[in-house]
């Protein structure tokens, strides 16, 4: 199959290995902001970011080689983060051939006036119909590392989709030895899980934070804080895809799954552990300056949302006592002060 990746961040690129090396013809293509990315794949067959080259016969597209690299395109990735969103709406689907799918590596959610969270691929959706396009709109969602994922680390990930032949096509292609695939037609669920956990792993790095402040940077890790706040996050994630009307218990296991990843590793997780620390959130941000911070966009805009829908007494604030925090922590500085009593029930 011809499988062309637009998006040369990490996790968008990583993708590569399992497509390539179930020999498929595999394009990967930068955005604009991609361009010494697709230089460094060119010149070195690696990517910046990685430890490993790329499966061998993988090629690299500039965003202006776009239509080159879409040609006869069996299935597009989207790789950009969550603040391309809007430039793959307006840039890219118009430029996209209609029945050929498109599966989604970005997570996030995007809050509406009304206090709704649509996932990304209903906001792409709106502008297919806009355009008059039919073309399957499809996403993974479950706990992958893209490092991990390139160094052949056993990985477990949905893929949802309301078009059940077009999510069959893509396992095909995509899944490998180490790289196993479940699908769905619960988009709203899935989308929804894996956005979720965001904010809820950085809520679970403050206790780690907090220990260091209290124990010293160097001091043996504390788990009764770090798991008391994981299964309250897990409490609330699952009130929260009843709110968005999740179909089954998988879809929060795969939310749990993600979860527990981000808690070990990556932005999210260091954010979070400057903060517990006593850094302010502009410190905190100031810290990692240059750094992509995802997490609190995703957790913003859920806060957001729960208030506005508690305002109309859709729901009780007092069920989400650690996201009500960390919104509190984002949106408005304040300091780290984890509800624990709240969490008892």
């Amino acid at each position: 199959m011809n499988i062309t990746i637009i998006g040369s961040g990490m996790m968008g690129s990583a993708l590569a290995f399992p497509a390539r090396e179930n020999g498929n013809d595999v394009r990967l293509c930068g955005t604009h902001l991609d361009r010494e990315i697709i230089d460094c794949c060119r010149k070195t067959g690696r990517h910046p970011k990685f430890n490993a080259d790329f499966p061998a016969g993988v090629k690299y597209f500039r965003i202006e080689e776009l239509d080159a690299a879409l040609e006869n395109a069996d299935f597009i990735i989207c790789g950009v983060s969550s603040f391309g969103v809007e430039w793959f709406r307006d840039e890219i689907l118009p430029r996209l051939s209609e029945k050929v799918p498109v599966i989604s590596v970005t997570k996030g959610l995007w809050d509406t006036p009304d206090g709704r969270l649509l996932t990304y691929p209903e906001i792409w959706q709106a502008k297919l119909d806009e355009l008059g396009k039919d073309i399957p709109l499809c996403a993974i969602g479950g706990p992958c590392t893209s490092y991990e994922l390139v160094a052949h680390d056993q990985t477990e990930v949905a893929f949802c989709g309301k078009d059940r032949a077009a999510l069959e096509m893509i396992k095909s292609a995509m899944a490998t030895d180490y790289y196993h695939i479940s699908l769905t037609c619960d988009v709203v669920g899935i989308e929804s899980a894996v956005a979720l956990k965001n904010g809820y792993a950085l809520g679970v790095a403050l206790t780690v934070g907090l220990n260091q402040r209290r124990f010293g940077i160097d001091s043996e890790l504390h788990y009764n804080s770090q798991a008391a706040v994981f299964y309250q996050a897990v409490r609330e994630m699952d009130g929260l895809l009843r709110l968005q009307g999740a179909g089954s218990i998988n879809n929060l296991a795969v939310g749990v799954g993600d979860l527990y990843v981000t808690v070990y590793g990556g932005r999210t997780r260091l954010v979070g552990v400057l903060l517990g620390r006593g850094l302010t959130i502009d410190e905190a941000k100031a810290e990692l300056k240059g750094v992509t911070l995802e997490s609190l966009v995703v957790a913003e805009r859920v806060g957001r949302a729960i208030r506005k829908r508690a305002e109309r007494g859709e729901v009780d604030l007092a069920d989400f006592p650690l996201l009500c925090h960390i919104d509190d922590i984002i949106t408005r500085g304040e300091p780290v002060s984890v509800p624990w009593e709240k969490f008892t029930f």
